[in-house]
């Protein structure tokens, strides 16, 4: 009979007592055990799922800029006025300057958390040439971005400029939620007052919008069904549902948008969806190239 420590009654320490010690005073890991599927921090997906979420949360809040025209609410780039970074009294700009400045100020935590996806890649996932030149080029892309505001600001909100910008944080969605699934796996121009165009009659170009959403419908349709009827699991259909589904919502609120003469909520909603659609798209391209994927035309001829 021995004790607690694993000593018998005799008084000898048996092994009982040394194992015991060895697991009551050997030290904690000190870092987070890796996925088992994937071999990753768990840390590193965290960051950059926190940079996802901070990609699309600037989209959301530089629409809000967009809809409230505060646009140039710090009418010159970087400062916010001459002489000063942040907004002062005697502005005459009103609250815009702060929705304003408060849209700049998130653009340095998305710097941040940028250069914290490049550190973390290259920490825990340094040897992934599919993760480590994505963060290279999401840093990049905050950069150009940083540029990019600033041009657009000088040139007093240039409807081309506007949508370059836009377009540019559409690939920066796309690019953060590509890292964050691959490694899983192995018409407002700013200024309310007077708003800036690109002169198109917008009844035609809401029409072909319509049209090129119809086809888009389909071909989602079309792949979500290839990847049920022949996906060697059910990941890439899942994914391709969430995508159908995003894009009906989204094609939703853009026709209600068009029939209630474009209110600033759904306007909102609409760039809010168009990120969660990148998002969705990113996924669902992840899955299909991923051994979850759908067979391939040669190898249906072969069963």
């Amino acid at each position: 009979m021995r004790d607690v420590l694993g000593r018998s009654e005799a008084g000898g320490e048996g092994t009982g007592g040394a194992a015991y010690a060895r697991d009551v005073t050997s030290a904690p890991p000190t870092t987070a055990p890796a996925n088992p599927t994937t071999g990753l921090s768990p840390w590193l997906g965290r960051i950059l799922m926190a940079n996802l979420v901070l990609e699309v949360l600037i989209v959301v809040t530089g629409g809000l800029v967009r809809l409230t025209g505060s646009g140039l609410g710090c009418p010159t780039w970087p400062q916010c006025v001459p002489g000063s970074y942040v907004p002062v009294r005697e502005q005459a700009e009103g609250f815009h300057r702060y929705i304003e400045f408060g849209n700049r100020t998130l653009t340095g935590a998305v710097g941040f958390a940028a250069l914290l996806v490049l550190y973390a890649v290259w920490k825990w996932a340094g040897n992934r040439r599919d993760l480590l030149v994505p963060a290279w080029g999401v840093l990049g892309g905050v950069l150009a971005q940083a540029v990019l505001g600033g041009i657009t600001v000088r040139t007093g909100l240039n409807p081309a400029t506007v949508a370059g910008h836009f377009l540019v944080s559409m690939v920066l969605v796309a690019t953060s939620a590509f890292m964050v699934f691959r490694a899983q796996e192995g018409p407002h121009s700013g200024d309310a007052d007077q708003p800036a165009r690109l002169g198109f009659d917008p009844r035609t170009i809401s029409w072909l919008h319509a049209d090129a959403v119809m086809l888009f419908v389909g071909l989602v349709v079309a792949v979500w069904v290839a990847a049920r009827l022949t996906g060697t699991t059910q990941r890439p259909a899942q994914a391709w549902s969430a995508v159908l589904m995003v894009t009906l919502a989204q094609g939703l609120v853009g026709y209600t948008q068009y029939l209630t003469g474009l209110p600033e909520v759904l306007v909102l909603a609409h760039m809010l969806l168009a990120s969660l659609l990148v998002v969705a798209l990113t996924a669902g391209v992840v899955r299909l190239r991923s051994g979850d994927g759908v067979a391939t035309l040669g190898s249906l001829a072969d069963s």
